[in-house]
């Protein structure tokens, strides 16, 4: 038989590992930029068209490359990085494996013009599916000017892969930002279409974080300084009331290169312990400095996750580095040590704490509980209890045959009965008188029906719990989770029908946006027109809101956008829906009435009949309930009746 195994041509073991390396075009700037970076670039321009699907073209005033070099650089594995294998342990570039170029080269047409300072002529190539179609000399600026255009132009079933322009944009704009970060000291500029989003003078890290991020966190961040032995770590972190409920503004790098690792994450979230919420996230960016030695990067092809050889150690420098910070520029809560002159008269200052006294205070029941192990724990019963008596309301009573108590002369139940009465007269109890109705007549036995009309009551617990009267017992609803399924198909339906009626502002707010939300609202600007905002494009970054929603208060539009950009940046579903899905699951949640608010009997009674008018009043979107029920035999057999 004739043998079945051979080598792949170039072109196709080429692509195959292309696939790993280049996935989208943010892929392709990223290890673009990298590359202008090693060469020593001060000034880095990124240019894309088409979302990076038509150009990606990076140009730079690096030290260039020869006409060997710019034909070498294309080859697989070529690299000028790594000459013997314990050079992977002592890298501090960005690339090493020789793989970008060739894996750009593979699934793109690339155009490369180049020129070393010393050399008065530059090369030009051009390279088409991994071969070589035209080198030539030219008359180039000293750097490099690599243009890839028509990614995945060999390989079609990539292509369709890609996603909408907006989201690839947001990508690259993403990668953009953490090369940027990392090197504050070099211009960057990104162009987009003709359109500059992006110009990054050189500058410090804060400078750098506020261009990028916004000049909001000017005024809100907190330096990181500590050196040690072992690593240093510097960088930023922003006051806990920069925190938001959504993921976005969090960076480590680890010399130099972005890195993701939710183990470092969780120290910086554990230095914030009870300075934020449990469920907001901190502003950080932090620069992780250590041998290279201490930690592996070639461990995933687009080196954003690495092993460190002591990840304890790490955590806890983390952890103590954003504590000191927060500590030395008074974040925390601190203790206030000087004596008011008022206290300085007390006789507990005034008079000498003598021997008597001494001996008093070491027999003291409260110096103990300090002074012995495993005491400070300890309190001592108050005589002034109010649960001391507590028995009294169990004490045997003359009792009937069947059972029940006497019901006359009966103090056990006596107290019991003025226990409950001072409880509703504290509203720890509520009155359910109103719920106790005979079940309506439904015509389907067994439906589940609200008993809501003029003379039924409703009561709301906590600011967050409705109670409802039913045909089968009482229903305990969540106002928050309630309203997000009415609102959520009320947006779904006009969103794709009719469009919600838009109530024009008197005085329309302007809205300023960091340059990948400004590519997010720009890409949901016709689904919010058609759910009842009116927003217009207003200059560069920014966006004028026009009209909302007629049954929406007015006044909060613009956090209202701000916080619906996070929600739906960072909207996690563990099945994949589109994008008018996320958008209309992340308004409703935003003009949801949230938990804590008081409502009145009529908006209770309004907000009940709208969620049973829905085609699935017991779930939200996401799939949590909106409402618990107790039926009738259930309370029943609790009280064993």
């Amino acid at each position: 038989m004739p043998d079945i195994i051979q080598l792949l041509p170039d072109n196709i073991a080429n692509q195959i590992a292309a696939g790993e390396v280049i996935q989208r075009p943010a892929s392709a700037v990223k290890e673009l930029l990298e590359n202008a970076v090693d060469a020593g670039a001060t000034e880095i321009r990124l240019i894309i068209q088409d979302a990076g699907k038509a150009l990606v073209q990076v140009i730079d005033n690096g030290k260039g490359m020869s006409e060997t070099d710019a034909r070498m650089c294309f080859e697989r594995h070529a690299t000028s990085k790594i000459r013997h294998i314990d050079d992977l342990f002592r890298i501090r570039t960005m690339g090493f494996r020789g793989e970008a170029l060739a894996s750009v080269a593979a699934v793109a047409q690339v155009v490369l013009k180049t020129r070393k300072p010393d050399d008065e002529i530059g090369t030009y190539i051009e390279i088409e599916n991994s071969v070589v179609v035209k080198q030539e000399p030219v008359a180039t600026p000293i750097g490099t000017n690599i243009a890839m255009k028509n990614l995945f132009f060999n390989v079609p079933a990539r292509r369709n892969f890609l996603k909408s322009n907006a989201a690839e944009t947001r990508h690259i704009v993403d990668e953009f930002i953490r090369v940027a970060l990392s090197f504050p000291g070099i211009f960057f500029s990104l162009t987009s279409n003709g359109q500059e989003m992006f110009h990054l003078e050189k500058g410090t890290l804060k400078q750098r974080i506020v261009q990028v991020l916004g000049n909001q966190y000017n005024a809100r961040l907190v330096n990181v300084q500590e050196k040690t032995d072992y690593l240093n770590i510097q960088g930023f972190i922003g006051k806990p009331d920069t925190a938001k409920k959504t993921r976005g503004d969090q960076y480590f790098f680890v010399n130099n290169r972005f890195i993701r690792s939710a183990y470092l994450h969780h120290a910086v979230m554990s230095a914030y312990q009870d300075m934020i919420a449990a469920d907001s996230f901190p502003l950080y960016v932090l620069f992780i400095d250590l041998d290279p030695s201490q930690v592996d990067i070639n461990v995933h092809p687009t080196k954003q996750e690495i092993k460190f050889e002591d990840e304890k150690i790490v955590y806890a420098f983390v952890q103590a580095a954003i504590k000191h910070a927060l500590a030395q520029f008074s974040i925390t809560p601190t203790l206030e040590f000087d004596l008011d002159p008022g206290i300085q008269q007390l006789d507990a200052v005034s008079k000498p704490f003598t021997e008597d006294k001494q001996a008093a205070a070491a027999t003291s029941p409260l110096f103990k509980n300090f002074s012995q192990k495993h005491q400070a724990h300890f309190i001592q019963p108050s005589e002034k209890s109010e649960l001391k008596n507590w028995k009294d309301f169990f004490e045997d009573r003359e009792q009937t045959a069947g059972g029940s108590q006497t019901s006359s002369g009966n103090t056990s139940g006596q107290k019991f009965e003025s226990l409950l009465d001072k409880l509703k007269g504290e509203d720890i109890i509520p009155d359910y008188a109103g719920f106790l109705q005979k079940p309506a007549d439904t015509g389907i036995p067994g439906r589940l029906q609200l008993e809501v009309d003029e003379q039924s009551r409703l009561t709301q617990l906590h600011n967050t719990y409705i109670v409802a009267s039913t045909n089968r017992g009482f229903i305990l609803v969540h106002q928050q989770l309630a309203h997000e399924r009415v609102l959520y198909e009320r947006y779904l339906k006009a969103a794709n029908g009719k469009a919600i009626a838009s109530q024009q502002s008197l005085f329309p707010v302007t809205l300023q946006l960091s340059a990948q939300d400004a590519v997010l609202l720009a890409e949901l600007m016709n689904d919010l027109n058609q759910l009842g905002y009116l927003i217009e494009p207003f200059g560069a970054q920014a966006f004028v809101i026009q009209g909302t929603p007629a049954d929406m208060d007015q006044g909060n539009e613009k956090t209202v956008i701000e916080n619906l950009l996070e929600q739906y940046k960072h909207f996690t579903s563990e099945l994949k829906v589109s994008k008018r899905e996320k958008l209309v699951r992340s308004l409703a949640w935003q003009h949801a009435i949230k938990q804590g608010k008081a409502l009145t009997e009529q908006e209770m009674k309004v907000l009940l009949q709208e969620l049973f008018r829905c085609n699935q009043p017991n779930t939200t979107a996401n799939g949590n309930p909106t409402y618990i029920e107790f039926k009738k035999d259930y309370l029943e057999q609790l009280f064993k009746r």
